[in-house]
């Protein structure tokens, strides 16, 4: 099962070559269950340029397996433990979302399919944070 994030969606969506976007086509295209986190659907929503395209891409994640926090404020409490570890080694995120996105993943046992760097940074403090290696 997998988290996919938004800097992965994002180069999807504007149909961007990566190898991240390569493995999330074969994801689809597989048994795979491939889901978002809330967070992850806001983010990609608020980046879209019309009222067409927010609808286009709403209906796009409807239909995906959402992965919400199991208790909200417990998991908002594991995320910033998160940021304040990776900040106290040096390698502050440049967004707390990608603590809460990382937090989600982990909650639910899911790997984390990505092209951000902050998740390495997460992850050397988060080790039971599991990121798909598409590099």
């Amino acid at each position: 099962m997998y988290l996919v994030d938004t800097s992965v969606w994002v180069d999807y969506l504007r149909g961007t070559a990566t190898r991240q976007v390569a493995a999330l086509r074969g994801l689809l295209a597989g048994d795979e269950i491939v889901g978002v986190a809330p967070i992850i659907v806001q983010e990609i929503l608020q980046g879209a340029d019309s009222d067409e395209r927010f609808e286009k891409w709403r209906k796009c994640f409807s239909g995906l397996c959402c992965y919400a926090p199991v208790d909200p404020l417990e998991t908002h409490i594991a995320a910033a433990r998160l940021y304040q570890s990776c900040r106290r080694s040096g390698r502050t995120p440049r967004s707390s979302n990608d603590c809460l996105i990382a937090q989600i993943a982990i909650e639910h046992g899911l790997i984390l399919l990505e092209d951000d760097r902050d998740f390495a940074a997460i992850a050397s403090v988060g080790n039971e944070l599991r990121l798909f290696s598409a590099r």
